[in-house]
């Protein structure tokens, strides 16, 4: 594979020369490097010893794989920020037996179960993810969703749902192409918000996983792990979809597709919005738009003035991105007539996507609008403006006057703000905004503002 090899031992060379002599298709000639105690102020099991075989094979520590059948092998290479292997030769304690916790990446009972740890490090070429590595996947995962007919598989094209006993399939695809940190979380929870905002509950996920090339197994296997872990945890299946590496992308792409089911008389349409009907908007705007760019874009808010807290508390807005405990609430009482979930283009596009969905103008009080500080902060950093910029996790809910305070009560007593943000009037289409009881012009927004940043 045109790998560079190296070893690192606190015997002297001259008695690494000796030992090679035992070998009779290997000498120091195949190794790159060779670092004994005579070569490093800091001999093996030092995390300093291995950074310095990184500088001499000139490649990064998180590029390397340290192999070693001792503890502290693996406590010097995690030091060091290396890929660690322990060797399990089922030797002693002090080695770390095969009971005894050893704190690895990776732990193997030979040298040749090393070769499928090599590969999944490995750029993959241009085509259909590996069937073998897919099969690998596979193995991991358990589908017990009886609806499931025919699940995911090497050689199988399609998946089969029974769905005898549902009365509406709600239907949602989306792509995710701008985040690359947690891209698993954003496609199921984009896809699981509109699902959720007909009132229906998210069930069976499918997704085309796009990476750019010289993308690894193992890289390409962890978005799979996550995108697995998400669903799980929010009770969706997923149960099919494609996976390529292909140099149409610069970055990775998941496109997902998101069933879900409803009672008939449950759906919640937007036609049925009425003049009177207050618009509630949950948590605040931006919030995904916000993790996105703390996730991807932290060094330059770091230059730009933005204190490490402050980034890293964005960051973790990513655990916001769900709206599906208040959709669940809002779907529950009658007098809700629509829900929205704010997505590209932010509230400004949402907004008026409802107001044209629901054939009806909407009067916005711009004060009452929700936001975070560290969303303004970052905003005015990056020079973007927070109503333009991509929000899932915010929840637009229409209501009748007379559950309108109910519902607030309920959404809040779940731990989730709410706020009322404006009024349905006549019938038609747009917004009519004001600000401290002046009109004001509602901003508009051809793509969204993280667009701009990712150029």
């Amino acid at each position: 594979k045109d790998l560079r090899l190296g070893i690192i031992s606190r015997n002297s060379r001259a008695s690494i020369e000796r030992a090679f002599k035992n070998f009779g298709k290997v000498s120091p000639a195949d190794f790159d490097v060779i670092l004994a105690r005579d070569d490093t102020v800091n001999p093996k099991p030092d995390p300093e010893g291995i950074l310095q075989a990184a500088r001499s094979l000139n490649i990064e520590v998180d590029q390397t794989i340290i192999v070693g059948d001792f503890i502290f092998d693996i406590q010097a290479g995690k030091a060091a920020g290396a890929v660690t292997v322990f060797l399990d030769n089922h030797l002693d304690n002090h080695k770390g037996a095969a009971n005894e916790p050893v704190p690895c990446d990776y732990r193997i009972p030979d040298l040749d179960a090393l070769k499928k740890i090599v590969r999944m490090a490995l750029p993959l070429p241009a085509g259909k993810f590996p069937n073998d590595l897919l099969e690998q996947f596979f193995d991991r995962f358990s589908f017990e969703d009886p609806s499931i007919l025919i699940h995911p598989g090497v050689g199988e094209d399609t998946a089969a749902v029974d769905v005898v006993k549902e009365e509406v399939l709600v239907l949602k695809s989306d792509p995710i192409t701008f985040a690359t940190d947690a891209i698993g979380q954003y496609a199921v929870l984009v896809n699981a918000n509109d699902i959720a905002t007909a009132g229906a509950k998210p069930r069976w996920l499918l997704t085309t996983l796009l990476f750019p090339c010289e993308s690894t197994g193992a890289e390409i296997l962890q978005t799979m792990q996550e995108l697995q872990d998400i669903c799980r945890k929010w009770d969706i299946t997923l149960c099919g979809g494609h996976t390529e590496i292909t140099d149409a992308v610069t970055r990775p792409v998941i496109i997902g597709m998101l069933t879900g089911t409803v009672l008939k008389k449950n759906l919640v349409d937007k036609r049925n919005i009425q003049t009177g009907d207050q618009v509630l908007l949950t948590k605040a705007i931006a919030v995904e738009g916000t993790a996105i760019i703390a996730r991807e874009f932290g060094g330059r808010l770091k230059r730009l003035g933005m204190i490490e807290t402050d980034i890293e508390t964005c960051k973790q807005f990513l655990s916001q991105l769900s709206i599906l405990k208040e959709a669940e609430i809002a779907a529950k009482v009658d007098g809700v007539s629509a829900m929205h979930d704010i997505t590209e283009g932010g509230l400004a596009t949402a907004l008026n996507e409802m107001s044209v969905a629901g054939r009806h103008r909407i009067k916005v009080d711009m004060n009452r609008i929700p936001i975070f500080p560290q969303t303004e902060k970052i905003s005015h950093l990056m020079g973007i403006d927070p109503m333009g910029l991509i929000g899932s996790g915010s929840l637009l809910i229409c209501c009748r006057k007379s559950d309108t305070d109910r519902l607030i009560k309920q959404i809040q007593d779940a731990g989730i703000n709410v706020a009322c943000i404006g009024e349905v009037t006549e019938s038609g289409q747009g917004i009519e905004a004001e600000r401290s009881g002046r009109p004001a012009p509602w901003p508009c927004f051809e793509v969204d503002e993280i667009t701009r940043l990712f150029e």
